[in-house]
């Protein structure tokens, strides 16, 4: 087998366990009175999370701001000063070989996240979603 066969087939039974979880939810939100849905779902509003939006923080700024976004502020601040690290020294006379390193090595990090957008929201606002039900549902 092939190792793009093996990443593909790694993918597919990832995306099935989170329809499954998804629908799971959408079994227990359906249980819900219609006070604790209400309430659900304004929570659910304000806090579920955009793959668009993260989508384009990725593609358009390969800064980490699409860390900040789902709130990793650790991983977001050091790919942030990898990269403005990186600048920094390519613009620099004494070291560019490093900066384009620097850069480099943050577009090799980043890359799978922006190929992975959807899947990567998509699991957030399901770990998102459970945590909601059980605020709500207590």
């Amino acid at each position: 087998m092939s190792i793009a066969m093996s990443i593909t087939k790694d993918f597919s039974r990832e995306s099935l366990e989170l329809r499954e979880e998804d629908e799971q939810l959408r079994v227990q939100i359906s249980e819900l009175t219609i006070p604790q849905k209400r309430h659900y779902y304004a929570l659910a509003a304000e806090k579920v999370k955009n793959p668009d939006t993260y989508a384009a923080l990725n593609w358009i700024f390969l800064v980490g701001l699409h860390h900040f976004y789902l709130g990793k502020w650790q991983r977001g601040c050091i790919n942030l000063t990898l990269i403005l690290l990186g600048i920094s020294l390519f613009f620099s006379n004494t070291l560019p070989v490093l900066g384009i390193i620097f850069i480099a090595l943050s577009t090799f990090i980043e890359l799978p996240q922006l190929f992975n957008s959807q899947k990567i929201i998509y699991s957030y606002n399901i770990q998102l979603m459970k945590t909601l039900l059980k605020q709500v549902a207590d």
